[in-house]
C-alpha cells in the first residue's frame, strides 16, 4: 500500500488535497467511503477499518440529518434517549469526543474529511475549525438546490462567512481543504456540461474566497463516453482557469437508482474507477452492493473500497494522463461547459453575485430541480445512444452551441423509464448471468 506513517500529536493535520495529489503522483487512485455513524466506538471502528483496507484510503465522518438541518435538539434529544442517527453529529458530541475518535487513526498516512450536506453550515465549520478538522465540502449551489427551500442568496452568504472562518485554520498552519459538490447536482439526469460548469464555478467561488486547496466533483452518469469528456474538461478549465495549482478531481460513482444485484452493482463501480483512470482523476467516492436497499456495513464499505482500488490497479492510464495533465481536446462537453462558465463570469467580478444573477436569469438552469430559484425551463433526456442529452435549453447560453434539435417534450413515463435506465443497464444482464450459472452451481 502508499503510506506514509506519522504520529499525529506530533504534526499538524496533513493537508488532503496534497495527500491525494502525491498518491495520483505515485499512481494510486485514492479511494473514499461515505460513511458516518452516531455512535463514536462504531464511527472510530469504520474509520479504522478504512484505514487498514488494502487500498490507498481517506477517512470520511458523514454527519447525521438533524446536524445537516441545524436541528441540534433534535440530535440532544437521539443521543440521550439512545436513538440511532444517520451519520456522526459532529456539532453536539462534546469536542474531546470527536478528539478520541479520531486519535491515532487521522495522520499524514489517512487524513479524514467531512461531508455534511448543510446549506446553512456555519455550526458545522465552528466545529470543524475547533477540532482542526480542515477537509469538508460543498458549495454554494450544490448544497442549496436540491437539498431544500433555502434561498439561493442565503446560501451564497453562508458559504461566504464559511470560507471567512475557514482560513482561520491558516494562522495556526494548517491548510483547509474544500471540496464543491456541484459536480453532483440532482444525482442524475442534469447533463454532464452543466455538472462540469457548476462544479467548476464553486471552485472559483472557494478560491476568491481563500481558499487555497480544493478538489471538484464529477459524478458518474449514463455513458463511459461522455463521462470522459466531462472530466477530462473539468480539468483542462481548472489549468486554463483555477488560480491554483493545488486541485484534484474526485470522481462519484453513480449517484442516481443504484442496480440491485451483487454483480450489476459491483460493475458500476468498477466502470467509475475505471472512469477514474483513464481520465486523470486522483479520486474516487465509492458506492456499496447495498445502496439500493439500506445504509451499508462497515464490512460492505470495506469491500466497495478494495474492489475499486482492484479495478483501478489493473486498469491502464492512457498516455499523458496523469494528475493535472492531459491532453486538450474541444469535446461537445467542454465546448458547452466553457460556454456556461464564460457566461457566468461575465456577470460580476464577484462569483456569488456571478452565481445568483445566472439563475435569475436562466443560465444555470438544472433539469427537474423544484427550488424556487431554479428557472426549471431546461429539461433533459438519455438519447439512444445512452448520452445525457438537452431536450429544452430554456434561457441556457447553449444555442448553436448545443447540439440542436427539436425540443423534446418530457412526459412522466419518459422521466421514470430514465430514472431507472441504469439500473435496467446493470441488472438485466446480471440477472440473466446469474440465471444461466445457477444450475450449475447447483450440479
Amino acid at each position: 500500500m502508499w503510506r506514509r506513517r506519522a504520529d499525529a500529536r506530533r504534526q499538524r493535520p496533513v493537508d488532503f488535497g496534497a495527500f491525494v495529489r502525491r498518491a495520483g503522483a505515485a499512481g494510486r487512485l485514492v479511494v473514499q467511503p461515505r460513511m458516518g455513524f452516531g455512535d463514536p466506538q462504531q464511527m472510530r471502528a469504520g474509520l479504522i477499518a478504512a484505514k487498514n483496507a488494502d487500498a490507498t484510503t481517506v477517512g470520511t465522518l458523514t454527519l447525521d440529518s438533524y446536524t445537516r438541518v441545524g436541528e441540534l435538539d433534535a440530535v440532544t434529544t437521539a443521543l440521550r434517549e439512545g436513538i440511532a442517527l444517520n451519520g456522526y453529529p459532529v456539532v453536539s458530541h462534546p469536542p474531546a469526543t470527536t478528539a478520541a475518535v479520531l486519535d491515532g487513526v487521522r495522520d499524514a498516512s489517512f487524513p479524514v474529511q467531512v461531508r455534511h450536506g448543510s446549506a446553512t453550515p456555519i455550526d458545522i465549520f465552528w466545529s470543524l475549525l475547533r477540532l482542526g478538522l480542515n477537509a469538508t465540502e460543498g458549495g454554494p449551489v450544490s448544497y442549496c438546490l436540491p437539498y431544500g427551500r433555502t434561498p439561493l442568496a442565503d446560501g451564497v452568504k453562508n458559504w461566504e462567512a464559511c470560507c471567512a472562518l475557514y482560513r482561520r485554520l491558516h494562522d495556526a498552519g494548517i491548510e483547509p481543504h474544500l471540496e464543491t459538490f456541484g459536480g453532483c447536482m440532482m444525482g442524475q439526469l442534469c447533463p454532464p456540461s452543466q455538472l462540469v460548469a457548476i462544479s467548476f464555478l464553486e471552485a472559483m467561488f472557494f478560491a476568491q474566497h481563500g481558499i487555497r486547496s480544493l478538489s471538484l466533483s464529477y459524478a458518474q452518469q449514463t455513458d463511459p463516453g461522455q463521462d470522459r469528456e466531462a472530466v477530462r474538461a473539468l480539468g483542462r478549465l481548472c489549468r486554463e482557469l483555477l488560480p491554483t495549482h493545488n486541485w484534484h478531481i474526485v470522481i462519484y460513482a453513480y449517484m442516481g437508482v443504484y442496480p440491485e444485484t451483487y454483480r450489476g452493482a459491483h460493475h458500476l463501480l468498477g466502470r467509475a474507477a475505471e472512469l477514474a483512470v483513464t481520465t486523470g482523476a486522483q479520486r474516487l467516492i465509492v458506492k456499496t452492493v447495498a445502496e439500493s436497499r439500506r445504509i451499508p456495513t462497515v464490512a460492505e464499505n470495506v469491500l466497495a473500497l478494495e474492489y475499486a482500488d482492484a479495478v483501478a490497479r489493473r486498469t491502464p492510464a492512457p498516455p499523458g494522463v496523469s494528475g493535472t495533465s492531459g491532453g486538450e481536446v474541444d469535446s461537445e462537453t467542454y465546448a458547452e461547459a466553457r460556454a456556461l462558465v464564460d457566461a457566468v463570469l461575465c456577470l460580476d467580478d464577484d462569483i456569488g453575485r456571478a452565481l445568483l444573477a445566472a439563475f435569475r436569469r436562466g443560465y444555470l438552469d438544472v433539469p427537474y430541480c423544484v427550488h424556487p430559484d431554479n428557472a426549471g425551463r431546461a429539461r433533459s433526456y438519455i438519447g439512444a445512444d445512452g448520452r445525457l442529452r438537452w431536450a429544452d435549453l430554456g434561457r441556457l447560453p447553449l444555442r448553436g452551441i448545443a447540439e440542436q434539435q427539436p425540443t423534446r417534450k418530457i412526459g412522466s413515463a419518459d422521466l421514470l423509464k430514465d430514472l431507472f435506465h441504469i439500473r435496467r443497464m446493470y441488472d438485466d444482464p446480471a440477472a440473466a448471468l446469474d440465471s444461466a450459472t445457477t444450475p450449475l452451481l447447483r450440479g
